[in-house]
């Protein structure tokens, strides 16, 4: 019999110790889940979205992003494997950071070795950071309203990239409208969550979370006329991994120079204080879904997703940089996955299963050439949408974090700031605020009851689909 049919309700999920980690394998610790996987069959678009931004930035031919894409999604599978029950992804809010560092540097050579020094120097940052057990000393030591603000801008900055000038928005208006409010609605909504409870077709619909938008979207976009309708091709995709190898890696380039290194230090340090704010989220979403499911214990360690996104990171910038690095969550699709993991053991037996299958299911969707050519046409739609949930989440959390009103008020400065000005900006402003508002108080901060107030508050929507 499979392990995980013999776990008794308050135990943590059957594995094998390795290490720090905690190996977890398919249909042996874990039950496959098949709406997540066939969630990410589809959800794979948004992977494929890092391909026009690599070809905007490095002008990367589309065989070879879609084999640095193919690699990442590889060791997305990392994390449930070895015991971080997340779905892993992109630093998405420091995105727009990297391509501004890098765009520094002339297109070719120059511009590949600083991608390379900038991820290689933050995988080994993560990394020092998880080996000597620092990161969860880390998320303790920071004060909340400084945590607040982090999350609460990482969540507006995502929602900017939507719909600034020239953005996602102004491209694909309808289909965005459309995909964003339907997600919200099915995700979000006490309405829909109470149409759940019937089962029927409504339950059905509950337990695929955004499965059916992505599908939507690619029949309402050329309906609008915002996208071609898709050119299904049959067979399996071609990634070009030679051309990788040659031109993008340091087997073809080179190694950077040692200054190059030193250049991306500051914007190293920029981007992990938007990364850790994705640890801080991934703490408070699992902690939530904690609450509600009493029958599994989730072990969150800050330093096994540490070693396991810095060891990501340090790999892509040998074997495949990228652009949208490798991050430790994708609040987005967590979202899904922790709402239908709240509903009971046997809509989902364990949140290593919904996350797991979920990845399988983008890898799966990768290698298909009729998946692949299918969402194509979407992919900005696919980018925008998990941005869009993202954004609303990141707001939500981030304000649970504080403690105060006065700590709402540091919060939401350090926020403005950090859209405006880049994280490099943002966390020494917050330092200063909670220094002179807080004085001695600096890393508890103060608890006015304010917050404790909100979420005792059975008529306020908690934003989880639950009224």
């Amino acid at each position: 019999m499979s392990a995980w049919r013999q776990r008794p309700d308050g135990a943590e999920s059957p594995y094998l110790p390795f290490g720090p980690f905690k190996l977890r394998l398919p249909f042996v610790h874990y039950r496959f889940e098949l709406p997540d996987f066939l969630q990410g069959l589809l959800m794979c678009a948004v992977d494929l979205a890092a391909i026009p931004l690599m070809a905007e930035l490095l002008g990367m031919p589309f065989e070879a992003a879609l084999a640095i894409v193919i690699l990442n999604g590889l060791l997305y599978l990392t994390h449930h494997l070895l015991g971080d029950p997340v779905v892993p992804g992109w630093i998405t809010p420091a995105i727009p950071l990297l391509m501004a560092y890098v765009e520094q540097f002339p297109e070719g050579e120059a511009r590949v070795h600083a991608l390379i020094a900038f991820q290689m120097m933050l995988g080994l940052f993560a990394i020092v950071l998880g080996r000597f057990g620092w990161a969860a000393r880390v998320v303790r030591l920071v004060p909340p309203a400084l945590k607040a603000g982090i999350i609460m801008g990482a969540g507006v900055a995502a929602v900017v990239v939507v719909f600034e000038s020239g953005g996602r928005f102004e491209q694909f208006p309808f289909t965005i409208s459309i995909a964003i409010g339907l997600a919200f609605y099915l995700l979000f909504s006490g309405h829909f969550a109470a149409l759940k409870t019937r089962g029927g077709v409504w339950g059905l619909i509950g337990t695929l979370g955004i499965f059916p938008i992505i599908a939507l979207a690619v029949v309402i976009a050329p309906l609008f006329g915002e996208a071609p309708w898709p050119d299904i091709r049959w067979g399996f995709s071609q990634p070009d991994f030679a051309l990788m190898w040659a031109e993008y890696t340091v087997f073809g380039v080179g190694l950077p120079s040692a200054m190059m290194f030193v250049t991306a230090l500051p914007t190293v340090a920029a981007a992990y204080i938007v990364l850790f704010g994705d640890v801080l989220q991934s703490k408070a979403l699992l902690d939530e879904a904690d609450g509600v499911r009493s029958d599994e214990k989730i072990d969150y360690d800050p330093d096994r997703a540490h070693l396991l996104f810095g060891g990501r990171n340090l790999g892509m910038s040998v074997f495949g940089p990228d652009v949208t690095m490798c991050g430790p969550l994708w609040s987005a699709m967590h979202v899904v996955v922790i709402e239908r993991y709240k509903q009971g053991r046997a809509a989902m037996d364990s949140i290593f299963g919904g996350s797991g299958s979920f990845r399988w299911g983008t890898n799966t969707g990768l290698l298909l050439l009729p998946i692949v050519s299918l969402v194509e046409p979407v992919l900005a739609v696919a980018l925008a949408l998990t941005l869009l949930i993202q954004g609303y989440v990141s707001v939500r959390i981030g304000i649970m974090e504080a403690r105060s009103q006065r700590d709402l008020g540091i919060a939401g400065v350090v926020a403005g700031v950090l859209v405006t000005k880049g994280a490099a900006w943002a966390f020494p402003v917050g330092v200063a605020l909670c220094l002179l508002i807080h004085g001695r108080r600096f890393l508890q901060g103060e608890d006015d009851g304010t917050i404790a107030r909100r979420r005792g508050d059975a008529g306020d929507d908690d934003g989880s689909g639950r009224a």
